[in-house]
């Protein structure tokens, strides 16, 4: 993985960010926001960095993204429905830090992204007859399917329920990102808890920017909705959440 450091001996505003493997430079980026966060003054400038994927492209925002990651850290990124926050969901302080950033408790599971069915199927124990279908039937999309979780699963993700809400977007940043990653993640939406989803990387930056060091703003997402979730964990199937996907869509599969 290639290390970033700032082009000059202070990172600030309107700074270069470079990328270096080696000797030599890969990809410079522009600082569009302060690179200092988890401040609340509602004074200070330190907010969140801004990369925009049509102006610097997807490899350059791959790269930047990953790193942050890959130590822990919680990024802001668009998804086909709304943005969301992605994190290492096997590094239990990234996954704190989800939790701190939403302001959530850890009562609540988080949702996991994945780029597959087969990715999937290992975060999964035994899964239940209609997994497969729904998943053939919506993948990628929005839908959310609750299931058991494997063993692969921390249990502060699953908030010590042992069930995980899965599933596969239909945006290629998310599903990029999680190939450059080589594992599922955090796929909660990027805003504060009991507070409206965000649909932009401006609304994010309004909500939790002081507490991210990275969004990456691929413009307005898709839909105004969060995911339909479907619990498959329970003798009954049942619908937890109602999203793009209507309830008659759904009926053949859960009966």
């Amino acid at each position: 993985m290639p290390a970033f450091r700032p082009a000059g001996a202070e990172l600030k505003l309107g700074a270069t960010l470079t990328a270096w493997e080696g000797t030599g430079p890969l990809v410079r980026l522009t600082v569009v926001r302060g690179l200092c966060y988890g401040q609340r003054d509602a004074g200070s400038l330190c907010m969140a960095e801004i990369l925009k994927v049509k102006d610097l492209g997807l490899e350059a925002i791959l790269r930047r993204a990953a790193l942050l990651i890959s130590t822990g850290k919680v990024v802001a990124i668009p998804t086909d429905t709304v943005y969301g926050l992605g994190a290492d969901p096997f590094n239990l302080a990234a996954v704190t830090e989800v939790f701190r950033v939403k302001g959530r408790t850890p009562a609540r599971p988080l949702p996991l992204l994945v780029n597959s069915l087969d990715q999937a199927s290992e975060l999964t124990l035994n899964p239940p007859a209609p997994f497969f279908s729904l998943a053939k039937k919506y993948w990628p999309g929005p839908l959310t399917i609750v299931v058991p979780a494997s063993r692969l699963v921390p249990l502060k993700v699953t908030a010590n329920t042992g069930k995980v809400g899965l599933r596969w977007p239909r945006a290629p940043l998310a599903v990029a990102l999680i190939g450059a990653m080589g594992h599922a993640l955090t796929g909660t939406s990027a805003n504060l808890t009991d507070h409206p989803v965000c649909r932009s990387a401006e609304e994010v930056e309004s909500q939790i920017g002081r507490l991210l060091p990275l969004i990456v703003d691929g413009g307005p997402t898709g839909d105004d909705l969060a995911s339909t979730v479907v619990d498959l964990t329970e003798p009954s199937p049942r619908v937890l959440r109602y999203g793009p996907i209507a309830e008659d869509e759904l009926k053949e599969f859960l009966g």
